[in-house]
């Protein structure tokens, strides 16, 4: 076989696993995460954990510690993350199961750039923080006090956390289960990952949920007494807005499990995997088409038909979901505990008639305008640009109303109306397009 035939046929031997993923983006297909457009555990890292570990190297930040929760007040702070977004997870899902129970729940705390996990008598704290590129970075810190702590990257995490639930890549998910009165989840009744496309009665199993949600059952602050028996959760509308009679709350940072908090997180993880995965779908169909082209003797920047159908069909998972498009509606108002819906209102850019895509609505869905806020993250900004691009074109031609069909006939004329408007005015660097 000539040469050049066999370094063909190897670039789409390459290829072809990966191109199968392209008509559906949570397929069980793998991303190979040393792949060598990728190098997940290789490359160069810019997310918010290791930016604060460089600046402690650097003696400009020194993380103070206390008895009570080690570490963790301190680099809340310096992460920017604040307290009243605090869920908490009662289910046997992490590394430190022995650790967790309905008496002694696992507490994470988030922002759209880093998720932080707290587990009482835990020798670590856990991070899972949101590389622009590479996406979701496993990280601990010991809770011994020291001099100069470090933070010890885990990717032993991706064990757990790349799968289909994560679109395939390193992220993270929101795993509702049905839990027995230890937090061990019943494997035998399955679960869901859940996120805005999920009916409420699929939701935080083996969670400690705060708030009110009306008639609204959920799967939340419950357990199965008796596995023996009947090994289902009895539905109600699980308005709890007290958590005291589970277990005690003066041991956590708040006394809250917020449901608008988890509500959110769970928009976000998806998003994020979203992202990540769709990037990483480009870098890899853009690296093999130079391969081809490079084989056939034709031009190194010339996109092949089927490289950009591969890009575009991942672009477009990623639009119809930052648009809400099968979002499970809300049938009552949804309220929170803790206060992070009035802290959540208040972040991000507003246009001149004070409009913000971190406006919530939680009347009949989760935000005012369907957009997902992360679009301001640098996640989105650093995607490839290819798949940027096709992002904003995909966006114009939706909001401007020119594509009205498929998943997008829901967006009422209003809607696409002013989250364009509300895009024009706060989001920097658009493309032609848009202007």
């Amino acid at each position: 076989m000539p040469p050049r035939k066999r370094t063909l046929l190897k670039a789409l031997s390459v290829l072809l696993p990966a191109a199968a993923a392209v008509a559906g983006l949570s397929s069980s297909y793998m991303v190979p995460v040393d792949h060598d457009a990728i190098q997940y555990t290789k490359g160069a890292l810019n997310d918010a954990v290791s930016r604060l570990q460089k600046r402690i190297d650097a003696g400009e930040v020194k993380l103070r510690y206390d008895d009570e929760f080690g570490y963790l007040r301190s680099v809340l702070k310096e992460l920017s993350v604040s307290a009243s977004s605090q869920v908490l997870v009662f289910s046997k899902t992490s590394f430190q199961a022995s650790r967790i129970g309905p008496r002694m729940p696992r507490a994470l705390y988030f922002n759209d750039a880093v998720t932080v996990g707290y587990v009482r008598t835990g020798e670590v704290l856990e991070f899972a923080a949101l590389d622009p590129r590479q996406g979701a970075i496993f990280y601990t810190l010991d809770q011994e006090r020291t001099s100069h702590p470090r933070f010890e990257r885990r990717d032993v995490c991706l064990q757990c956390h790349q799968s289909g639930a994560t679109f395939g890549v390193p992220g993270l998910m929101v795993r509702s289960v049905t839990p027995d009165r230890n937090g061990m989840p019943l494997m035998s009744l399955g679960g869901y990952i859940t996120d805005h496309r999920s009916a409420l009665k699929e939701r935080w199993g083996g969670w400690y949920v705060s708030g009110t949600t009306g008639d609204q059952a959920h799967m939340g602050n419950a357990v199965v007494q008796d596995a023996t028996g009947d090994d289902t959760l009895p539905l109600s509308g699980r308005s709890v807005t007290d958590l005291g009679r589970f277990f005690d709350t003066g041991a956590y940072l708040t006394p809250h499990s917020d449901v608008v908090a988890l509500m959110t997180l769970e928009h976000e993880t998806q998003m994020a995997n979203l992202m990540t995965r769709v990037g990483w779908e480009a870098r890899m169909a853009l690296y093999e088409n130079d391969a081809i082209n490079r084989s056939l003797g034709e031009p190194a920047g010339q996109i092949r038909e089927s490289t950009a159908h591969r890009i575009n069909a991942a672009v477009e998972e990623l639009v119809e979901y930052m648009l809400f498009t099968g979002e499970a509606k809300l049938t009552a108002p949804v309220e929170g505990t803790s206060g992070f819906a009035e802290e959540f209102r208040k972040r991000g850019p507003r246009d001149s008639s004070g409009r913000s895509l971190y406006a919530l609505d939680l009347r009949t869905r989760l935000f005012r305008y369907p957009c997902s806020y992360m679009i301001y993250s640098e996640a989105w900004d650093q995607m490839p640009e290819a798949v940027r691009q096709r992002a904003w074109l995909r966006l114009w031609e939706v909001l401007s109303g020119e594509d009205k069909s498929g998943k997008f006939g829901s967006l009422s004329e209003e809607d696409r109306s002013a989250v364009r408007e509300i895009i024009l005015q706060t989001k920097k660097g658009l493309p032609p397009i848009w202007r």
